[in-house]
């Protein structure tokens, strides 16, 4: 499972991507299956852009915190439903890997939220996801991903499997 707009899929809250080169060197050697949370939601794209209040995803799976947008509008359903909908995809494809957009209020698994000490915490899919047992990989800022990192834990993994 990818992050749709790491593929270059025009999916972001701007109406752009978020297209990592790195990550686009692995599609001839690993199925890649894109999925955007917020679209799955029924969020349109471009639309406006949200932020996690009074918690991270797993506070909001738990009803504890929102996701408010930039209009004041309340979108925690959307993206509460957007996580629901990437995890039955995850679920009919047995996917146990997810490589994730960083600092989004769906995906990031490092996203700012404010009202936490440390200033930052999951999104809401990363926190379904992460709940499930799929491990999560992160494109951080400025699109570097590592591949070798990638690969190595894929080897690893399918050396566990066999």
């Amino acid at each position: 499972m990818v992050s749709a707009c790491l593929l270059g899929i025009h999916c972001r809250y701007d109406g752009g991507h978020s297209a990592c080169s790195d990550l686009m060197e692995l599609i001839p050697s690993v199925s890649l299956i894109p999925f955007c949370p917020e679209q799955l939601g029924g969020l349109s794209t471009p639309r406006s852009p949200a932020n996690m209040t009074g918690g991270d995803g797993y506070d909001i799976l738990a009803a504890k915190a929102k996701v408010i947008n930039a209009d004041g509008h309340d979108v925690t359903q959307a993206f509460v439903k957007g996580a629901e909908e990437a995890n039955a995809i995850a679920l009919v494809l047995k996917a146990s890997i997810a490589i994730m957009k960083d600092r989004s209020p769906s995906c990031g698994i490092n996203t700012p939220v404010y009202e936490k000490p440390v200033g930052y915490g999951v999104g809401v899919t990363a926190a379904l996801f992460n709940s499930r047992g799929i491990k999560l990989f992160e494109v951080t800022k400025g699109g570097h991903f590592s591949c070798r990192k990638f690969q190595t834990f894929l080897e690893q993994f399918n050396d566990f499997w066999k």
